[in-house]
C-alpha cells in the first residue's frame, strides 16, 4: 500500500499511545491490573460526573437510534451556560477533532501554524498532515511567550494555537497577557485558544476569552468534557466561535460525529456543579501534597494550575519504566523535548501516596 499512498505520509510523526492496564500487568508479571495506579493521562480520578452516569443509564435503551446530528440540546445548554448563541457552538468527537477541522479549514501548503515548542503535540501533527509549516516558539519559564509568538507571525500565518492552561507544562497565561496578544493579532489569521483544562480553575482565575467571541474576533475556543467532567472515554468536546467560524468548521464535519451517549452525558454533566467543585478541591489538595513532598526531596518541578505536574526526575524514560514495576504509570516527556521529565496526573489521596512511595524508591529518596 505504501506505493499507492502519498509519498509524504511516512514522514508524519505519530502520537505516543499508552497501553491498557491489563497489558502492562501481563508484561510485568502482575496477577491483576487492579493494583496499578494510572497517573499518565490527566484523567479525572473521581470518575465520571454522577449526573452523567444517571443520564447514560436512562439513555442506554435508545442506543439503536442515530444521534442528533445537530447536537441541538447540548448546544442549547452550552449556549445558556456560556451566554453565547447556539450557532456559535460546535460539539465534536473530543476537542482533538476540532483541531483537525481547523487544519482542514485554514491550513495547507504555503501556510504556517504557530505554537509553543512545548505545546500540545497534536497541533504540530495536524499541521504536518495538512502540509503546513509549523513554527515552534520557545517557551519562557515553561509558559507561552506570547510576545515572541506575536513576533513570529508572518503573512503566511493562518493559525496560532495557545493552550491555556498548557499541556504538558501545567502553566497558563492570564487575561491581560491574552488581551495584549489579541491586540497584536492581524486579520489574516485565526487564534485558537485551547481551554481543555479551564474548568479546573476557580472562576476568578479563568480568563474571559468568551468576550473575544462576543466581540466577533477571529478566535476559536476549544473546550472538552474529558477532564473536569470525567468523560474522557466518551470523546466529547466543543468549539466556541463566531457564527461564521462555526459555519466554516461545520463544512468539514462529518455527520453524526458525536455519539448519542456522549451527547446526553455531556448535557447532564454540564449541570453538575457539585462534581466540579469536588474535582477542583481534589486537584488543589493533590497539587499541594506533591509540591510539599517534591520540595522536601529537592526534586525540581514546574508549578501547575491544573491536574498534572511536570517533574524533573533526571531521566524521564528510565524513571517511567522503573515506576511501572512499582505499579505506577506516569507519562515520559521525551516526545515533547523534555527527556528529563515525567508528567504525573493528580489522583486521589491514596493514588498520590502510592505514586510518591514508588517515586521515593526509584529516586532513592527517604519516605516521608
Amino acid at each position: 500500500m505504501k506505493t499507492i499512498a502519498h509519498s509524504w505520509i511516512m514522514e508524519l510523526g505519530m502520537y505516543e499511545r499508552g497501553k491498557p492496564l491489563e497489558e502492562v500487568a501481563r508484561e510485568l508479571g502482575f496477577e491483576s491490573a487492579d493494583a496499578i495506579i494510572k497517573l499518565a493521562s490527566n484523567e479525572n480520578a473521581l470518575g465520571p460526573s454522577p449526573r452523567a452516569m444517571r443520564a447514560m443509564k436512562r439513555a442506554a435503551s435508545q442506543m439503536h437510534r442515530y444521534p442528533d446530528g445537530s447536537a441541538h440540546y447540548l448546544r442549547q445548554a452550552l449556549a445558556a451556560k456560556l451566554n453565547v448563541s447556539p450557532d456559535q457552538i460546535l460539539p465534536a468527537n473530543g476537542s482533538n477533532e476540532i483541531i483537525e477541522f481547523i487544519g482542514h479549514t485554514f491550513l495547507g501548503p504555503g501556510t504556517e501554524m504557530i505554537m509553543a515548542d512545548r505545546g500540545f503535540a497534536i497541533y504540530h501533527l495536524v499541521a504536518a498532515l495538512c502540509r503546513s509549516r509549523s513554527i515552534l516558539v520557545p517557551m519562557k519559564d515553561y509558559t507561552h511567550d506570547l510576545d515572541a509568538m506575536a513576533a513570529a507571525i508572518t503573512p503566511q500565518t493562518r493559525v496560532v494555537f495557545i493552550a491555556n492552561p498548557n499541556n504538558p507544562t501545567g502553566t497558563m497565561v492570564d487575561g491581560p497577557a491574552l488581551d495584549r496578544f489579541m491586540a497584536r493579532a492581524p486579520d489574516h489569521l485565526v487564534v485558537c485558544i485551547d481551554e481543555a483544562y479551564i474548568e479546573l480553575l476557580p472562576p476568578k482565575l479563568q480568563p474571559d476569552t468568551l468576550r473575544y467571541v462576543r466581540e466577533g474576533r477571529k478566535v476559536i475556543l476549544l473546550r472538552t468534557f474529558s477532564k473536569t467532567y470525567g468523560l474522557a472515554g466518551l470523546r466529547v468536546g466543543y468549539a466556541v466561535a463566531s457564527e461564521e467560524g462555526i459555519g466554516l468548521l461545520n463544512r468539514v464535519r462529518q455527520p453524526f460525529n458525536v455519539n448519542a451517549m456522549a451527547l446526553v452525558a455531556a448535557q447532564a454533566a454540564l449541570a453538575d456543579e457539585a462534581f466540579v467543585r469536588k474535582t477542583r478541591k481534589m486537584v488543589r489538595e493533590g497539587l499541594a501534597y506533591f509540591e510539599e513532598r517534591l520540595a522536601a526531596w529537592g526534586v525540581p518541578y514546574v508549578p501547575s494550575v491544573v491536574n498534572f505536574m511536570l517533574v524533573d526526575v533526571g531521566e524521564g524514560r528510565t524513571i517511567f519504566q522503573a515506576l511501572q514495576k512499582e505499579k505506577v504509570i506516569v507519562r515520559p516527556m521525551n516526545g515533547y523535548g523534555l527527556p528529563r521529565h515525567v508528567r504525573i496526573t493528580v489522583g486521589t489521596r491514596e493514588e498520590n501516596e502510592h505514586c510518591l512511595r514508588g517515586l521515593a524508591k526509584v529516586l532513592g529518596k527517604p519516605r516521608l
